[in-house]
């Protein structure tokens, strides 16, 4: 495997001068923020600090993910441990998912555990994601 590190699968958001683990929600327009020492505005839970915020609070949002490619098709890493890397098939082609090996978890989607050195281009993602809601009802927000 190459010198990128797979990481999991997660949200990161940036505001007053700090980058935060985060997650979309509870509501549509709301981000929830985490961190793991105490924080002004932060309420613990459990080991960590929550707090939640309208995503117009933010200066970015991202989604954070490991891609790949495994067989030749296009995948994403969503765990790595001894056994190897656990990826999601990304490409278009049940059958093609299905001739790699892979099994269907949900219709059309699709996973598989491999050896890390199968999987090849590993690199990580980012996706921009909208902090201010759009004004056009015809556009869902994730």
């Amino acid at each position: 495997m190459n010198d990128i590190e797979p990481v999991g699968l997660g949200h990161i958001a940036h505001t007053g001068g700090q980058t935060y683990a985060a997650a979309l929600g509870p509501g549509a327009d709301e981000v929830t923020l985490f961190c793991e020492e105490p924080r002004e505005g932060f309420e613990q839970t459990g080991g960590y600090w929550r707090r939640r915020v309208r995503r117009a609070e933010l200066d970015w949002l991202v989604l954070l993910r490991t891609v790949g490619a495994f067989g030749g098709e296009p995948c994403v890493v969503l765990d790595e441990d001894d056994d190897g890397l656990h990826i999601a098939y990304t490409g278009h082609s049940g059958l093609k998912a299905e001739a790699l090996g892979y099994w269907m978890v949900d219709h059309g989607a699709y996973e598989v555990v491999v050896p890390h050195d199968e999987v090849h281009s590993i690199r990580v993602e980012r996706v921009s994601i909208p902090c201010q809601p759009s004004r056009d009802p015809s556009v869902s927000q994730v």
